[in-house]
């Protein structure tokens, strides 16, 4: 997809952009975006997102461990309540659950996330669903890192 619409894919990580700069304004921290990425690209199974963000995460300062529990977040106590808050939102709009599962989970969060950053949150599961469906598509590989 990237290589036959190349503007539209060029638009599409300004998006990405403009949607880390909101999050970084309203102080979400390098290490908490990859939290995200990285969990919604798990449950999508986006390996070459995977492999990116994980390098990523881990630049960032998210602990081994952190990612190692990350799809059994809600069962380690290695979360605070704002990543907890932020990951609830992300899996809710990433599956898109009933209705009432979804009110329950945008209620939590909302206990923890300004109205900035319940927004900011949104987009950034919004925008890492869109990069994970072109991935997917377009059949990015992942290759052997040189080390």
């Amino acid at each position: 997809m990237d290589k036959q619409h190349p503007a539209v894919w060029r638009a599409m990580n300004g998006l990405g952009l403009k949607v880390k700069e909101a999050a970084t304004e309203v102080g979400f921290t390098r290490a908490l975006i990859e939290l995200i990425n990285v969990r919604i690209s798990q449950i999508n199974g986006c390996a070459f997102c995977l492999d990116m963000h994980v390098k990523d995460a881990i630049k960032q300062g998210v602990g081994v461990q952190q990612l190692a529990v990350l799809p059994a977040w809600r069962e380690a106590e290695l979360f605070t309540d704002k990543e907890r808050a932020v990951l609830a939102l992300a899996e809710c709009i990433t599956g898109l659950p009933h209705p009432a599962v979804r009110e329950h989970e945008e209620a939590f969060a909302r206990r923890y996330l300004s109205d900035e950053e319940f927004s900011v949150a949104a987009w950034l599961a919004v925008t890492i669903n869109a990069f994970n469906r072109v991935s997917i598509t377009s059949h990015h590989p992942v290759k052997a890192d040189k080390a």
